[in-house]
Protein backbone atom coordinates (compact mmCIF):
# COMPACT_ATOMS: atom_id res chain seq x y z
CA UNK A 1 0.00 0.00 0.00
CA UNK A 2 3.24 2.35 0.95
CA UNK A 3 4.83 2.00 -2.76
CA UNK A 4 0.93 2.01 -4.09
CA UNK A 5 0.52 5.48 -3.09
CA UNK A 6 3.91 6.69 -3.26
CA UNK A 7 3.40 6.13 -7.05
CA UNK A 8 0.18 7.70 -7.21
CA UNK A 9 1.58 10.40 -5.83
CA UNK A 10 3.88 10.45 -8.35
CA UNK A 11 1.73 9.93 -11.19
CA UNK A 12 -1.11 13.27 -10.00
CA UNK A 13 2.55 15.08 -10.27
CA UNK A 14 2.97 14.48 -13.30
CA UNK A 15 -0.56 15.20 -14.69
CA UNK A 16 -0.17 18.26 -12.68
CA UNK A 17 2.41 19.30 -14.52
CA UNK A 18 1.28 18.02 -17.77
CA UNK A 19 -1.86 20.10 -17.48
CA UNK A 20 -0.07 23.09 -16.90
CA UNK A 21 2.05 22.87 -19.27
CA UNK A 22 -0.92 22.86 -21.90
CA UNK A 23 -2.50 26.31 -20.81
CA UNK A 24 -1.16 29.37 -21.90
CA UNK A 25 1.22 29.87 -18.93
CA UNK A 26 4.55 31.68 -20.20
CA UNK A 27 7.53 29.58 -20.62
CA UNK A 28 9.67 31.00 -17.26
CA UNK A 29 6.22 31.37 -15.29
CA UNK A 30 5.64 28.05 -16.18
CA UNK A 31 8.87 26.54 -15.19
CA UNK A 32 8.76 28.55 -11.81
CA UNK A 33 5.15 26.98 -10.95
CA UNK A 34 6.57 23.92 -11.85
CA UNK A 35 9.20 23.60 -9.62
CA UNK A 36 7.06 25.11 -6.43
CA UNK A 37 4.43 22.46 -6.62
CA UNK A 38 7.16 19.55 -7.18
CA UNK A 39 9.41 20.94 -4.04
CA UNK A 40 5.90 21.01 -2.01
CA UNK A 41 4.81 17.33 -3.26
CA UNK A 42 8.20 16.04 -2.76
CA UNK A 43 8.57 17.59 0.83
CA UNK A 44 4.74 16.29 1.48
CA UNK A 45 6.00 12.50 0.33
CA UNK A 46 9.70 12.51 1.51
CA UNK A 47 9.01 12.72 5.60
CA UNK A 48 7.11 9.24 6.69
CA UNK A 49 5.89 9.14 9.88
CA UNK A 50 6.09 5.27 11.28
CA UNK A 51 4.65 3.97 14.90
CA UNK A 52 6.29 1.27 16.94
CA UNK A 53 5.50 0.09 20.06
CA UNK A 54 8.50 -0.31 22.97
CA UNK A 55 9.48 -3.39 23.75
CA UNK A 56 8.48 -4.69 20.18
CA UNK A 57 10.85 -5.50 17.08
CA UNK A 58 10.97 -2.43 14.97
CA UNK A 59 11.58 -3.12 11.04
CA UNK A 60 11.92 -0.55 8.32
CA UNK A 61 12.86 -1.60 5.05
CA UNK A 62 14.64 1.34 2.79
CA UNK A 63 13.70 0.59 -0.69
CA UNK A 64 15.81 1.24 -3.85
CA UNK A 65 12.45 1.22 -6.18
CA UNK A 66 11.04 4.52 -3.92
CA UNK A 67 14.51 6.61 -4.12
CA UNK A 68 15.05 5.63 -8.18
CA UNK A 69 11.90 8.46 -8.58
CA UNK A 70 14.87 10.97 -7.59
CA UNK A 71 17.35 11.16 -9.74
CA UNK A 72 17.80 11.06 -13.05
CA UNK A 73 16.47 8.41 -15.90
CA UNK A 74 18.52 5.90 -17.38
CA UNK A 75 20.69 6.87 -20.24
CA UNK A 76 19.71 4.64 -22.65
CA UNK A 77 15.72 4.81 -23.33
CA UNK A 78 13.81 1.64 -23.42
CA UNK A 79 16.40 -0.23 -20.69
CA UNK A 80 15.70 -0.83 -17.07
CA UNK A 81 17.25 1.65 -14.44
CA UNK A 82 19.16 -0.80 -11.83
CA UNK A 83 21.88 1.81 -10.81
CA UNK A 84 23.46 1.06 -7.16
CA UNK A 85 22.22 3.31 -4.57
CA UNK A 86 23.56 3.01 -0.85
CA UNK A 87 22.15 4.70 2.15
CA UNK A 88 23.19 6.99 5.19
CA UNK A 89 20.99 6.97 8.34
CA UNK A 90 21.48 9.45 11.30
CA UNK A 91 19.29 11.27 13.85
CA UNK A 92 18.86 14.78 12.60
CA UNK A 93 21.29 16.88 14.22
CA UNK A 94 23.54 13.99 15.33
CA UNK A 95 26.40 11.69 13.27
CA UNK A 96 24.67 8.38 14.39
CA UNK A 97 21.61 6.90 14.59
CA UNK A 98 20.27 6.16 18.21
CA UNK A 99 21.51 3.19 20.55
CA UNK A 100 18.19 0.61 20.09
CA UNK A 101 18.70 1.69 16.02
CA UNK A 102 20.79 -0.94 13.55
CA UNK A 103 21.20 -0.45 10.03
CA UNK A 104 22.41 -2.96 7.30
CA UNK A 105 22.57 -3.49 3.58
CA UNK A 106 24.49 -6.02 2.31
CA UNK A 107 25.38 -4.54 -1.62
CA UNK A 108 24.32 -1.61 -3.48
CA UNK A 109 21.92 -3.52 -5.55
CA UNK A 110 19.75 -4.56 -2.25
CA UNK A 111 17.31 -2.99 0.21
CA UNK A 112 18.42 -1.17 3.04
CA UNK A 113 16.56 -2.21 6.75
CA UNK A 114 16.60 -0.57 9.96
CA UNK A 115 15.79 -2.51 12.66
CA UNK A 116 15.82 -2.77 16.52
CA UNK A 117 14.18 -2.53 19.69
CA UNK A 118 12.53 1.00 21.10
CA UNK A 119 13.02 1.69 24.97
CA UNK A 120 10.55 3.26 27.50
CA UNK A 121 12.72 5.89 27.96
CA UNK A 122 12.24 7.47 24.11
CA UNK A 123 8.23 7.05 24.56
CA UNK A 124 6.70 10.34 23.66
CA UNK A 125 9.43 12.19 21.62
CA UNK A 126 9.63 12.04 18.50
CA UNK A 127 12.83 11.10 16.48
CA UNK A 128 13.52 11.93 13.29
CA UNK A 129 15.90 9.98 11.32
CA UNK A 130 17.73 11.47 8.11
CA UNK A 131 17.80 9.02 5.26
CA UNK A 132 19.87 10.06 2.30
CA UNK A 133 20.27 7.74 -0.46
CA UNK A 134 23.30 8.03 -3.11
CA UNK A 135 23.09 6.84 -6.71
CA UNK A 136 26.46 5.85 -7.18
CA UNK A 137 26.26 5.74 -10.97
CA UNK A 138 25.31 9.22 -11.15
CA UNK A 139 26.74 10.73 -7.55
CA UNK A 140 23.42 12.68 -6.74
CA UNK A 141 21.72 12.28 -3.70
CA UNK A 142 18.53 12.31 -2.44
CA UNK A 143 17.25 13.10 1.43
CA UNK A 144 14.22 11.91 2.91
CA UNK A 145 12.88 12.09 6.23
CA UNK A 146 11.61 9.10 8.56
CA UNK A 147 9.59 10.47 11.59
CA UNK A 148 9.30 7.41 14.12
CA UNK A 149 6.91 8.13 16.63
CA UNK A 150 7.44 5.88 19.74
CA UNK A 151 4.48 4.86 21.43
CA UNK A 152 3.91 3.56 24.82
CA UNK A 153 3.85 -0.72 25.81
CA UNK A 154 0.72 -2.57 26.50
CA UNK A 155 0.06 -2.86 30.27
CA UNK A 156 1.60 -6.49 30.31
CA UNK A 157 4.46 -4.94 28.08
CA UNK A 158 7.32 -6.08 28.16
CA UNK A 159 6.50 -9.98 27.94
CA UNK A 160 7.65 -11.32 30.95
CA UNK A 161 9.23 -14.62 29.93
CA UNK A 162 11.71 -13.47 27.39
CA UNK A 163 13.97 -16.49 25.42
CA UNK A 164 16.98 -15.96 23.10
CA UNK A 165 17.54 -18.27 20.17
CA UNK A 166 20.69 -18.49 18.40
CA UNK A 167 19.90 -19.65 14.75
CA UNK A 168 23.35 -20.53 13.00
CA UNK A 169 21.81 -20.65 8.85
CA UNK A 170 20.75 -17.62 8.87
CA UNK A 171 22.13 -13.73 8.32
CA UNK A 172 19.92 -10.67 10.29
CA UNK A 173 18.48 -9.44 6.45
CA UNK A 174 17.10 -12.96 6.10
CA UNK A 175 15.91 -12.69 9.31
CA UNK A 176 14.61 -9.76 8.99
CA UNK A 177 12.12 -10.58 6.30
CA UNK A 178 8.53 -11.23 7.18
CA UNK A 179 8.07 -14.73 5.67
CA UNK A 180 11.03 -15.42 7.59
CA UNK A 181 10.36 -14.25 11.09
CA UNK A 182 6.71 -15.05 10.44
CA UNK A 183 7.74 -18.28 10.08
CA UNK A 184 10.40 -18.28 13.18
CA UNK A 185 7.20 -17.32 15.66
CA UNK A 186 5.00 -19.95 14.18
CA UNK A 187 7.53 -22.59 14.94
CA UNK A 188 8.07 -21.17 18.35
CA UNK A 189 4.59 -20.51 18.98
CA UNK A 190 4.13 -24.62 18.26
CA UNK A 191 6.24 -25.68 21.17
CA UNK A 192 5.71 -22.97 23.22
CA UNK A 193 2.04 -22.73 23.12
CA UNK A 194 1.15 -18.90 24.50
CA UNK A 195 -1.58 -16.67 24.34
CA UNK A 196 0.87 -13.60 22.95
CA UNK A 197 3.98 -13.99 21.04
CA UNK A 198 6.07 -10.91 19.87
CA UNK A 199 9.84 -10.89 18.64
CA UNK A 200 11.44 -8.24 21.24
CA UNK A 201 14.57 -7.70 19.34
CA UNK A 202 17.41 -8.90 16.57
CA UNK A 203 20.77 -9.02 16.85
CA UNK A 204 23.57 -10.01 14.48
CA UNK A 205 26.37 -12.66 15.43
CA UNK A 206 28.71 -10.24 14.63
CA UNK A 207 27.23 -7.67 17.06
CA UNK A 208 27.72 -10.20 19.84
CA UNK A 209 31.58 -10.85 19.41
CA UNK A 210 30.97 -13.29 16.58
CA UNK A 211 33.55 -14.05 13.70
CA UNK A 212 32.70 -13.12 10.40
CA UNK A 213 32.32 -16.43 8.81
CA UNK A 214 34.32 -18.15 5.45
CA UNK A 215 32.73 -18.16 1.88
CA UNK A 216 32.36 -21.50 1.66
CA UNK A 217 28.92 -24.04 1.19
CA UNK A 218 27.25 -20.33 1.79
CA UNK A 219 27.94 -20.01 5.50
CA UNK A 220 26.51 -18.15 7.66
CA UNK A 221 26.87 -15.64 10.07
CA UNK A 222 24.01 -16.43 12.71
CA UNK A 223 21.74 -14.32 14.42
CA UNK A 224 19.90 -14.01 17.81
CA UNK A 225 16.29 -13.56 17.82
CA UNK A 226 14.67 -13.01 21.06
CA UNK A 227 10.99 -13.69 21.66
CA UNK A 228 8.41 -12.85 24.42
CA UNK A 229 5.72 -14.79 25.92
CA UNK A 230 2.78 -14.32 28.42
CA UNK A 231 3.11 -17.99 29.75
CA UNK A 232 5.85 -19.92 31.36
CA UNK A 233 8.33 -21.69 29.73
CA UNK A 234 7.52 -24.97 27.75
CA UNK A 235 9.01 -28.40 28.77
CA UNK A 236 10.60 -28.50 25.60
CA UNK A 237 12.39 -25.29 26.21
CA UNK A 238 13.15 -26.57 29.56
CA UNK A 239 15.04 -29.78 28.65
CA UNK A 240 18.13 -27.17 27.90
CA UNK A 241 18.51 -26.68 31.85
CA UNK A 242 19.35 -30.56 32.13
CA UNK A 243 22.36 -31.78 33.41
CA UNK A 244 22.83 -34.46 31.01
CA UNK A 245 22.25 -31.53 28.00
CA UNK A 246 24.55 -29.16 30.19
CA UNK A 247 27.24 -31.70 30.01
CA UNK A 248 26.66 -32.36 26.50
CA UNK A 249 27.30 -28.83 25.82
CA UNK A 250 30.29 -28.79 27.78
CA UNK A 251 31.79 -30.99 25.85
CA UNK A 252 30.57 -29.80 22.06
CA UNK A 253 28.39 -32.24 21.40
CA UNK A 254 24.62 -31.39 20.66
CA UNK A 255 21.85 -31.66 23.23
CA UNK A 256 19.07 -34.09 22.57
CA UNK A 257 15.74 -31.36 22.35
CA UNK A 258 12.55 -33.58 21.64
CA UNK A 259 10.78 -30.25 19.76
CA UNK A 260 14.33 -29.66 17.48
CA UNK A 261 12.72 -31.66 15.20
CA UNK A 262 9.88 -28.80 14.65
CA UNK A 263 12.17 -26.38 13.83
CA UNK A 264 15.39 -28.07 11.85
CA UNK A 265 13.73 -28.04 8.93
CA UNK A 266 13.70 -24.09 8.15
CA UNK A 267 16.02 -23.67 11.09
CA UNK A 268 19.50 -24.75 12.39
CA UNK A 269 18.87 -23.72 16.51
CA UNK A 270 22.00 -23.71 18.35
CA UNK A 271 20.83 -25.42 21.84
CA UNK A 272 23.86 -24.34 24.28
CA UNK A 273 22.93 -20.47 23.33
CA UNK A 274 19.95 -20.71 24.30
CA UNK A 275 18.58 -18.10 27.12
CA UNK A 276 15.79 -17.93 29.42
CA UNK A 277 14.55 -15.29 31.12
CA UNK A 278 11.87 -15.12 33.79
CA UNK A 279 11.38 -11.18 34.68
CA UNK A 280 8.23 -12.65 37.45
CA UNK A 281 11.18 -13.79 39.86
CA UNK A 282 12.96 -10.54 41.19
CA UNK A 283 15.90 -12.16 42.20
CA UNK A 284 18.06 -9.39 44.65
CA UNK A 285 21.08 -8.53 43.04
CA UNK A 286 22.66 -6.61 46.83
CA UNK A 287 25.54 -9.22 47.94
CA UNK A 288 27.15 -8.04 51.01
CA UNK A 289 30.82 -7.62 50.82
CA UNK A 290 33.18 -9.01 53.44
CA UNK A 291 35.93 -7.03 54.00
CA UNK A 292 38.90 -8.46 54.42
CA UNK A 293 42.76 -7.92 52.74
CA UNK A 294 42.47 -5.85 49.80
CA UNK A 295 39.22 -4.44 50.63
CA UNK A 296 39.28 -0.50 50.99
CA UNK A 297 36.91 0.57 53.60
CA UNK A 298 33.52 2.19 52.54
CA UNK A 299 34.22 6.36 52.47
CA UNK A 300 31.24 7.35 51.70
CA UNK A 301 29.28 8.56 48.51
CA UNK A 302 31.21 10.75 46.11
CA UNK A 303 30.66 14.43 46.46
CA UNK A 304 32.32 16.69 43.69
CA UNK A 305 33.32 20.45 44.29
CA UNK A 306 30.73 22.95 44.06
CA UNK A 307 30.54 25.36 41.22
CA UNK A 308 31.27 28.02 43.64
CA UNK A 309 34.87 27.24 44.48
CA UNK A 310 37.18 29.98 43.47
CA UNK A 311 40.22 29.41 41.06
CA UNK A 312 43.65 29.06 42.42
CA UNK A 313 46.96 31.40 41.72
CA UNK A 314 49.46 28.92 40.34
CA UNK A 315 51.50 31.85 39.97
CA UNK A 316 53.57 30.94 43.57
CA UNK A 317 54.05 27.67 42.28
CA UNK A 318 54.80 28.49 38.64
CA UNK A 319 57.66 30.85 40.33
CA UNK A 320 59.14 27.99 43.06
CA UNK A 321 59.15 25.83 40.13
CA UNK A 322 61.60 27.54 37.89
CA UNK A 323 63.62 29.89 40.95
CA UNK A 324 64.95 27.05 42.59
CA UNK A 325 66.36 25.18 40.13
CA UNK A 326 67.49 28.25 38.32
CA UNK A 327 69.21 29.54 41.29
CA UNK A 328 70.71 26.28 41.87
CA UNK A 329 71.96 26.27 38.52
CA UNK A 330 73.68 29.18 38.70
CA UNK A 331 75.41 29.01 41.77
CA UNK A 332 77.02 25.76 40.05
CA UNK A 333 77.90 27.59 37.22
CA UNK A 334 79.71 30.42 39.36
CA UNK A 335 81.79 28.00 41.28
CA UNK A 336 83.11 26.61 37.78
CA UNK A 337 83.56 29.65 36.05
CA UNK A 338 85.64 30.45 39.20
CA UNK A 339 87.75 27.41 39.34
CA UNK A 340 88.63 27.54 35.61
CA UNK A 341 89.29 31.45 35.19
CA UNK A 342 90.53 32.74 38.52
CA UNK A 343 92.27 29.53 39.93
CA UNK A 344 94.82 29.29 36.96
CA UNK A 345 98.82 29.01 38.35
CA UNK A 346 99.94 30.51 34.26
CA UNK A 347 102.50 29.52 32.82
CA UNK A 348 105.62 30.95 34.69
CA UNK A 349 104.32 29.66 37.80
CA UNK A 350 104.47 26.31 36.27
CA UNK A 351 108.10 26.81 34.87
CA UNK A 352 109.43 27.74 38.12
CA UNK A 353 108.24 24.97 39.96
CA UNK A 354 109.47 22.53 37.16
CA UNK A 355 113.26 21.31 37.69
CA UNK A 356 115.52 22.49 35.13
CA UNK A 357 116.87 19.39 33.77
CA UNK A 358 113.14 18.56 32.99
CA UNK A 359 112.70 22.17 31.20
CA UNK A 360 116.21 21.29 29.29
CA UNK A 361 114.84 18.08 28.16
CA UNK A 362 111.47 19.72 26.97
CA UNK A 363 113.18 22.39 25.31
CA UNK A 364 115.71 19.89 23.18
CA UNK A 365 112.40 17.89 22.39
CA UNK A 366 110.76 21.19 21.06
CA UNK A 367 113.72 22.20 19.32
CA UNK A 368 114.26 19.16 17.41
CA UNK A 369 110.77 18.75 16.32
CA UNK A 370 110.51 22.26 14.77
CA UNK A 371 114.31 20.90 13.41
CA UNK A 372 112.42 18.20 11.37
CA UNK A 373 109.28 20.06 10.54
CA UNK A 374 111.52 22.58 8.75
CA UNK A 375 113.24 20.01 6.85
CA UNK A 376 110.41 18.13 5.69
CA UNK A 377 108.93 21.72 4.58
CA UNK A 378 112.16 21.49 1.71
CA UNK A 379 111.88 18.17 0.42
CA UNK A 380 111.22 20.32 -3.12
CA UNK A 381 115.08 20.81 -3.57
CA UNK A 382 117.31 20.30 -6.10
CA UNK A 383 118.17 16.91 -7.11
CA UNK A 384 121.95 16.06 -6.56
CA UNK A 385 124.78 16.10 -9.08
CA UNK A 386 125.15 12.30 -9.52
CA UNK A 387 121.46 11.89 -10.32
CA UNK A 388 121.26 14.53 -13.41
CA UNK A 389 120.92 13.64 -17.09
CA UNK A 390 124.68 12.38 -18.00
CA UNK A 391 125.81 11.48 -21.56
CA UNK A 392 125.99 8.15 -22.45
CA UNK A 393 129.81 7.11 -22.86
CA UNK A 394 129.18 4.80 -26.27
CA UNK A 395 126.70 5.94 -28.19
CA UNK A 396 126.41 9.73 -26.65
CA UNK A 397 123.24 9.88 -26.28
CA UNK A 398 121.51 11.56 -22.96
CA UNK A 399 120.74 9.11 -20.42
CA UNK A 400 117.77 9.73 -17.96
CA UNK A 401 118.30 9.82 -14.27
CA UNK A 402 118.26 7.17 -12.01
CA UNK A 403 115.23 7.63 -10.40
CA UNK A 404 112.04 9.45 -11.55
CA UNK A 405 110.10 12.68 -9.71
CA UNK A 406 107.84 10.82 -7.67
CA UNK A 407 110.78 8.40 -6.58
CA UNK A 408 111.49 9.25 -2.96
CA UNK A 409 114.13 11.34 -2.54
CA UNK A 410 114.83 10.83 1.14
CA UNK A 411 115.75 6.88 0.79
CA UNK A 412 118.41 8.15 -2.37
CA UNK A 413 121.67 8.21 -1.89
CA UNK A 414 123.82 11.52 -2.42
CA UNK A 415 126.55 9.31 -4.71
CA UNK A 416 125.61 6.60 -6.85
CA UNK A 417 128.20 3.84 -6.31
CA UNK A 418 128.90 0.51 -7.79
CA UNK A 419 125.34 0.73 -9.88
CA UNK A 420 125.06 0.91 -13.36
CA UNK A 421 122.20 2.18 -15.46
CA UNK A 422 119.98 0.40 -17.49
CA UNK A 423 122.06 2.05 -21.20
CA UNK A 424 125.69 2.39 -20.16
CA UNK A 425 128.96 -0.29 -20.41
CA UNK A 426 131.34 -0.93 -18.13
CA UNK A 427 135.21 0.96 -19.15
CA UNK A 428 138.08 -1.62 -18.92
CA UNK A 429 139.15 0.46 -16.05
CA UNK A 430 136.31 -0.78 -13.97
CA UNK A 431 136.54 -3.59 -14.82
CA UNK A 432 139.83 -4.46 -13.72
CA UNK A 433 139.25 -2.42 -10.78
CA UNK A 434 136.45 -5.15 -9.74
CA UNK A 435 138.40 -8.12 -10.50
CA UNK A 436 141.52 -6.53 -8.13
CA UNK A 437 139.27 -6.30 -5.30
CA UNK A 438 137.53 -9.59 -5.57
CA UNK A 439 141.28 -10.91 -5.66
CA UNK A 440 141.91 -9.29 -2.28
CA UNK A 441 143.87 -6.31 -3.57
CA UNK A 442 143.92 -2.79 -2.70
CA UNK A 443 145.22 -1.51 -6.14
CA UNK A 444 141.61 -0.29 -6.87
CA UNK A 445 141.61 2.44 -4.52
CA UNK A 446 145.06 3.91 -6.43
CA UNK A 447 143.77 3.36 -10.25
CA UNK A 448 140.47 5.38 -9.89
CA UNK A 449 142.58 7.55 -8.03
CA UNK A 450 145.07 7.87 -11.64
CA UNK A 451 141.61 7.70 -13.56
Amino acid sequence: MRRRSCRQQQAEERGAMRCCAAGPWPHSALTTLLLTVYTILSKVHSDRNVYPSAGVLFVHVLEREYFKGEFPPYPKPGEISNDPITFNTNLMGYPDRPGWLRYIQRTPYSDGVLYGSPTVENVGKPTIIEITAYNRRTFETARHNLIINIMSAEVDFPLPYQAEFFIRNMNVEEMLASEVLGDFLGAVKNVWQPERLNAINITSALDRGGRVPLPINDMKEGVYVMVGADVPFSSCLREVENPQNQLRCSQEMEPVITCDKKFRTQFHIDWCKISLVDNTKQVSTFQEVIRGEGILPDGGEYKPPSDTLKSRDYYSDFLITLAVPSAIALVLFLILAYIMCCRREGVEKRNMQTPDIQLVHHSAIQKSTKELRDMSKNREIAWPLSTLPVFHPVTGEIVPPLHTDSYDNTSMPLMQTQQNLPHQTQIPQQQSAEAVCSSGHCIVSRKLRLL
